[in-house]
């Protein structure tokens, strides 16, 4: 058997699968592509995560689009993250040209234009539906953990969730949080260290002005009502093709705050909320992160813990993630050796460390007989990759550098037109439009102090009237309010009035017995 055929046959039996499966390309040797050798992705196997990496311009992005597309096929609802903002053309369909057409020719098959069903999602003021969760949802661990505090801040945090739990206050929105923070730290502090314990004003304090950080980055309009539901994300199209739910948060790279505290909420409601399903024929959902360096290179310990965590487990529920960055030596160890699929486009050879991770990278693949792996990784060109992942029985499939398949897509952004009308078309946009602010702990707290406040000022006016000094009286007034001079007043009145009506009556000729004078 020639080193051709062994090669043809090494792809066909590691590639060939029972269940549902989507075609990613067709296997080269030697630099050419092999007819035959088809490389195929096992939908049974895409909840054990994944990974797509490779230099700025290899085609990353694309292949993170082809293998969107082949699950949507499949009836697979997906999760985009498009921190780079150029995902949101899969919504519209792609164009033919000759480059197309050359490269099926040489891998096999047809390629057609196809739009994909998509719903644009946003963290910000972004067009699409608005992402929110309360802060209750959150919880006070996740809470703990994106505010980076130490164990007695922490426990504070979880004391004031309970607090607000016992005297119904429901936190809502940051502005809750805050509120019960102040309301702690002064009016309500003795209040609540006879039922809950000593509280120190330095640790509300610190965690006030964390709060306060967070919310710099945004993160006011994330917390809020109406919360998200991430079933919302399960969706199937009419045509029976999975939903794909594009997150664009272009606008939120400097504020990697904001990024963590959605990824730590949307991990540990997706884990919370869906049952456990064991081995499944497909997943119920695949997330894919572009650009997952910007992640891990700001992610603080407790996200990265949380990822690790969220990422050995959450398959079990039918969830898979997939990271889509620069170098695989980006994603931390712990995160990498979960990650059954690996795509590994070319890397570039520049400096000593660009030899040294080459070499550590090769090594994270399959031993091959039929490649230098790391020779091979600076010569693959554009839209080819090193692929491997887990067959359906969980075995890593044989090493095979693939010439990949081209989206069917758009392999560009929307327009501002196509976007609104993508936007006024959806159920989702107007189901989470409206910003809500019922009552809650704010406006509860706020009432308390104001009632308070009104309590204490009245309390005060009134001790003041009484204790208030009476006005000595002057010598006129108390001369004057003597019973003796009140009755010389009142004699000399009566005899003033009688004077005075005889004087008028004399006048008018009306005045008794006396002799009446002639005027002549």
């Amino acid at each position: 058997m020639s080193n051709k055929d062994a090669f043809l046959d090494s792809i066909q039996k590691g590639y060939t699968f029972k269940g549902e499966h989507f075609k990613l390309g067709c296997a080269m040797l030697d630099g050419e592509v092999v007819t035959g050798a088809d490389v195929f992705l096992p939908l049974k196997t895409m909840n054990r995560h994944g990974l797509i990496a490779g230099a700025t311009g290899t085609g990353k992005t694309k292949t993170l689009q082809v293998i969107a597309e082949g699950l949507s096929d499949a009836s697979v609802p997906v999760l985009l993250m498009d921190i780079k903002g150029d995902l949101s053309g899969i919504a519209a369909a792609g164009t033919d040209n000759p480059k197309i057409q050359e490269r099926y020719q040489k891998i096999g098959g047809t390629w057609s234009p196809a739009a994909y069903p998509a719903e644009l999602l946003s963290l910000s003021q972004e067009k699409g539906v608005r992402l929110r969760a309360t802060t209750s949802e959150f919880g006070p661990i996740l809470l703990s953990k994106i505010l980076e505090l130490n164990d007695t801040q922490a426990g504070v945090v979880a004391m004031l969730f309970k607090y607000c739990d016992d005297n119904k206050l429901p936190l809502l929105d940051l502005k809750d949080f805050k509120k019960v923070l102040q309301y702690a730290s002064d009016e309500g502090k003795a209040d609540l260290e006879k039922e809950y314990g000593k509280i120190s004003t330095t640790s509300t304090g610190t965690i006030l002005r964390k709060v306060i950080e967070l919310e710099q980055q945004g993160a006011d309009l994330f917390f809020g009502e109406k919360s998200f539901e991430v079933d919302d994300l399960m969706r199937i199209s009419d045509d029976g093709r999975g939903m794909i739910s594009i997150l664009r948060v272009s606008d939120i790279q400097d504020r990697p705050k904001l990024f963590s505290t959605f990824m730590l909420s949307l991990l540990a409601e997706l884990y919370a909320t869906m049952p456990e399903e064991g081995d499944m024929d497909k997943p119920k959902l695949v997330m894919f992160i572009d650009e997952a360096h910007l992640i891990f290179n700001e992610a603080s310990d407790a996200l990265l813990k949380q990822i690790d965590t969220i990422i050995k487990l959450i398959r079990s529920k039918g969830i898979g993630i997939f990271f889509c960055t620069q170098n695989p030596m980006d994603v931390p160890a712990s995160v990498l050796g979960q990650l059954g699929l690996k795509v590994q486009h070319a890397l570039r050879a520049f400096t000593a460390n660009d030899r040294k991770t080459i070499k550590q990278t090769a090594e994270n693949y399959p031993i091959s007989q039929f490649y230098k792996t790391d020779e091979l990784l600076t010569q693959i060109g554009i839209g080819e990759a090193l692929i491997t992942c887990l067959d359906e029985k969980g075995i890593p499939t044989p090493l095979a550098a693939t010439m990949l398949v081209t989206p069917r897509s758009r392999m560009d952004v929307l327009t501002t037109a196509e976007i609104d009308a993508l936007v006024s078309n959806s159920k989702l946009v107007k189901k989470y439009a409206e910003t809500i602010d019922n009552e809650s702990a704010y406006e509860i707290l706020t009432a308390k102090l104001q009632e308070a406040a009104d309590k204490t000022a009245a309390s005060q006016s009134s001790s003041a009237d009484a204790n208030k000094p009476k006005e000595e009286k002057s010598v006129l007034d108390q001369v004057l309010g003597s019973p003796v001079a009140k009755q010389a007043v009142r004699t000399a009145t009566n005899t003033a009035t009688n004077i005075i009506t005889r004087s008028i009556l004399g006048i008018l000729g009306l005045g008794g017995k006396s002799n009446k004078k002639s005027w002549f």
